[in-house]
């Protein structure tokens, strides 16, 4: 295979793109919604597009997360224990995308994205105020690890509104705020980056010249999104929900067309 390359004004645009991605993939989750259409549109092939915006994100990621735990915004075991169970659980779902086409990889997207929408769209009753620490029963300690291996396992299959199905499961599944709901989220979401990143690349499917930039465009991304989540908290994430939904509904309707 020839080696991948963009012009020079198509990595500007992935480097742009990918910026404003780390912004609400920080605040609300589905950042994926933005970065992966933005690689196709550049030209990389399905499985490099998985790859490398697995690297862009989990480097963005990492820098959201430490920002949440720093400010207190993160219950650290129950985050941990879904983390734990978000590692093996996208593990396995990176190594079934391995075996997928980039037909039935681009099929799965065009099917899931339309249920993230209507979940996305439905889930607007959640905590709006901080209700403490909670004990962690071994009843919350279970749900905290299902969720994990659950949403662990779509990361690492497909990716795309990964963050904001975690913020709604720890919101309405398990009683957080939607600032410690995003944190717990992060946690998460940077267990099963680094677990599905790890076998993008074994595979040798990140193309670091690319990942590289929008690596650091997607850290800048989400420092700026996870502090407006954190200085805002409800107030910010469910807007920033709302504009995954429009963008989402945007690149439905593109696909169609």
């Amino acid at each position: 295979m020839e080696p991948i390359t963009v012009s020079g004004p198509m990595l500007l645009f992935l480097i742009c793109m990918t910026g404003f991605a780390g912004v609400v993939d920080s605040a609300a989750g589905g950042g994926g919604l933005i970065s992966l259409p933005a690689y196709l549109f550049a030209g990389l092939p399905a499985h490099y597009t998985y790859g490398t915006n697995k690297f862009s994100a989990a480097c963005g990621t990492t820098f959201a997360t430490a920002r949440f735990l720093h400010s207190g915004a993160l219950d650290v075991k129950v985050g941990l224990l879904a983390a734990a169970g978000s590692f093996v659980g996208s593990a396995a779902g990176a190594q079934l995308a391995l075996l997928l086409s980039d037909g039935a990889l681009r099929l799965m997207m065009l099917c899931i994205l339309p249920v993230a929408a209507a979940i996305i769209l439905t889930r607007w009753k959640s905590p709006d105020h901080d209700p403490g620490d909670m004990p962690l029963t071994r009843p919350r300690a279970a749900l905290a690890v299902a969720i994990g291996v659950g949403i662990g396992c779509y990361d690492g299959l497909f990716g795309p509104g990964t963050g904001t199905f975690a913020i709604i499961a720890f919101s309405t599944l398990m009683g957080f705020d939607m600032r410690r709901a995003s944190g717990n989220a992060k946690l998460l979401n940077l267990a099963s980056n680094y677990a599905s990143l790890a076998t993008y690349l074994a595979s040798g499917l990140v193309v670091f010249h690319i990942a590289i930039p929008c690596a650091i465009s997607g850290i800048a991304g989400n420092l700026i999104g996870s502090r407006l989540a954190l200085k805002g908290g409800a107030k910010v994430i469910r807007p920033m929900m709302l504009v995954v939904l429009v963008l989402l509904l945007g690149q439905l309707t593109t696909e169609v067309l």
